[in-house]
């Protein structure tokens, strides 16, 4: 079939009015962007003066500084939210109330707090009470603590959006609930819910930036130092540009990791089996079935 079942294949005036909108949409985004150059022109910010400042060597190893110490938040933070997400999911979903209940009250907290609030509490709030934290665990704390109970709720939807056959498929051969979680649904769940979370690490890279509020290194913090320096006309633009450029690649690299992960995982393994079927590719039900000796069984319902 050439349609499709979700709308109607455009007909000839269909199409010519979409390029026409296309055109227009593609000279109106031009029109904005050269007014925004023509304005930085008028204004002098690409202006020799206010870039000089970026002739120097130190100024560029004060950039890849502080995009070190991004990273540097940014990997311990997005392998402790991982972690936080994975324990809260887990005792969201519970059998046991005692267990259940205070998670969910913890996550909805957590949740509910805004990460500059959680940062500046932890830098600003606990001396009051005799504890010190350095710029760099506030931020690394705050950023786990709010995005780890994201994603708690991302892999928790992800594992309750499976079919229930799954499951009971599972404890049909023999698997205890952890067996059925850890063998069978979270990877699936992981899986199909790997676009979010790579969305939610991408949020948890740029809301490093939230650091420079109590004095984090890192690289709003030194866009806004160097645009703030009277000597140099202050060139807060050429700065922010430069920084942002910065932000930018730093999210598309993320994004391309991701996407070779997630085309990785994509891949059905193909497990061989004893069960007389040619060793076609099983799921990951059949498959511990057939590790156990109990025969096939259909993953998707007993």
């Amino acid at each position: 079939m050439s349609g499709s079942v979700l709308y109607d294949v455009p007909g000839p005036r269909a199409v010519v009015r979409n390029r026409i909108i296309g055109a227009i949409t593609i000279l109106l985004v031009l029109v904005f962007v050269g007014w925004v150059l023509w304005r930085f022109y008028e204004t002098g910010q690409l202006s020799p003066e206010k870039w000089e400042l970026f002739s120097y060597t130190a100024i560029w190893m004060l950039f890849l500084e502080a995009t070190w110490n991004t990273l540097a938040a940014f990997g311990v933070a997005a392998v402790g939210a991982i972690v936080l997400g994975f324990v809260l999911a887990l005792g969201r979903m519970s059998d046991h109330a005692w267990l259940r209940v205070p998670v969910g009250w913890i996550v909805e907290i957590l949740r509910a707090i805004p990460v500059l609030v959680f940062m500046m509490l932890l830098y600003y709030g606990l001396p009051v009470v005799g504890i010190k934290m350095s710029p760099y665990w506030a931020v690394v704390i705050a950023l786990i603590a709010y995005n780890g109970s994201v994603l708690a709720e991302v892999i928790r939807a992800g594992v309750e959006s499976l079919p229930r056959g799954q499951s009971e498929a599972g404890f049909a051969i023999g698997l205890r609930k952890s067996g059925v979680m850890r063998l069978v649904l979270l990877p699936q769940a992981v899986r199909a819910m790997l676009p979010v979370i790579v969305s939610q690490l991408v949020v948890t890279l740029k809301d490093t930036a939230l650091g420079f509020i109590i004095t984090y290194p890192e690289l709003l913090y030194v866009v806004k130092l160097l645009g703030s320096q009277a000597l140099y006309n202050s060139p807060l633009i050429p700065s922010a540009i430069i920084g942002g450029s910065i932000y930018v690649a730093l999210c598309l690299a993320l994004s391309y990791v991701a996407y070779l992960l997630e085309k990785r995982t994509r891949r059905s393994p193909k497990v061989q089996t004893d069960l007389g079927d040619g060793g076609e590719p099983t799921t990951a039900t059949e498959a511990i079935a057939a590790g156990r000796g109990l025969g096939k069984y259909d993953a998707s319902g007993l």
